[in-house]
């Protein structure tokens, strides 16, 4: 009976390790895939900006750890290569604004270190050149959301010294801004937005060093925004809450990665408004982050540059949704 014994222990032993690592292996996320490319040109920074015109991705502002930027620089992903285009005339920067409208980008808000501020700028792809239009009518911020609809551009939320919540729109024929109804949610700083279908999706972010939840849709056509479920519902078993994160849509579908809950995640969840429900997908491969940029460019989504602690990033990312993780690309 003892030979039994010293047999069988050892068995159990077996067992419960194998089981084990096939929980271990069963919690980690391969439905999507994350691929390195070629790295941004100027230096590496966080709180920079990106918008997209045609087949370009245009990237520029932010800080460098020392100093506010003012380069631009365009991206072409069908040849993976940087081309450096004309600097902002503005102050160097972080936490601006940008989206584009018909061609033409547009940046404005921001911190330059010292100040909020609050004015307004075109850039013109074909021209190379920038033009300073009237400044933002809202309070001069930072750590903002911007978005284009329908050819027209949002701004709202941010920092000026209180968090907040309002929202305007900008008609590019005119140059004017014009007050909406504000987000019926709590206000923030650090949150992501994206688009789909005629509407913008806006989440995450925080007030008052607490993260905000709610997830909201913005309906352009009737001006009037509509509550999602929250962003860690119990029931769903979501847990998306994090500020500095990034939003994108590819496909049809919204995308929220990285950004920071107490500590850098690394996590990606992906956004279908048919159902209105959240899946997880296979988590960014490079280093956690917050303060990154993403844009999508026919058809393909990146997500680039970005801080933790004091380093600065220049890593570009793209990410495949459709595709199965592959740890050697």
């Amino acid at each position: 009976m003892k030979e039994i014994r010293i047999i069988v222990l050892p068995i159990l032993v077996l067992l419960t390790l194998c089981t084990s690592c096939t929980d271990d292996e069963e919690d980690v996320v391969e439905d999507g895939n994350w691929i390195r490319r070629s790295s941004f040109e100027g230096v590496g920074r966080s709180g920079a900006v990106a918008f997209v015109s045609g087949s370009t991705a245009f990237v520029g502002l932010g800080f460098d750890g020392d100093d506010y930027i003012t380069d631009f620089w365009a991206y072409n992903p069908e040849n993976n290569y940087w081309v450096r285009v004309s600097d902002f005339p503005g102050a160097g920067r972080t936490g601006a604004v940008a989206f584009a409208i018909e061609g033409k980008g547009y940046v404005g808000t921001g911190y330059d270190g010292d100040d909020e501020l609050q004015d307004f700028w075109e850039y013109n792809v074909e021209a190379d050149s920038w033009t300073q239009l009237a400044d933002f009518t809202g309070s001069a911020r930072y750590q903002a959301l911007g978005f284009a609809l329908d050819n027209m551009g949002y701004l709202g939320t941010g920092y000026d010294g209180n968090y907040l919540k309002d929202f305007w729109e900008f008609d590019p024929s005119s140059g004017q801004w014009e007050q909406i109804v504000s987000l019926k949610g709590e206000k923030r700083r650090n949150a992501v937005s994206f688009v789909i279908d005629g509407s913008s999706y806006v989440g995450t972010g925080s007030n008052n060093g607490l993260y905000e939840t709610d997830f909201w849709e913005f309906d352009a056509a009737i001006t009037d925004w509509y509550q999602m479920i929250d962003l860690n519902d119990e029931d769903e078993e979501y847990e998306i809450t994090r500020e500095g994160a990034v939003g994108f849509e590819l496909n049809g579908k919204g995308y929220i990665t990285i950004g920071s809950y107490g500590a850098n995640t690394n996590t990606t969840w992906e956004y279908n408004p048919s159902t209105g429900y959240w899946k997880e997908k296979t988590s960014f491969e490079g280093a956690g982050r917050t303060g990154a940029v993403s844009f999508t460019v026919n058809g393909r989504s990146f997500v680039a540059l970005g801080q933790s602690g004091s380093n600065r990033f220049d890593d570009v990312w793209e990410f495949e949704p459709d595709h199965v993780l592959d740890e050697d690309d």
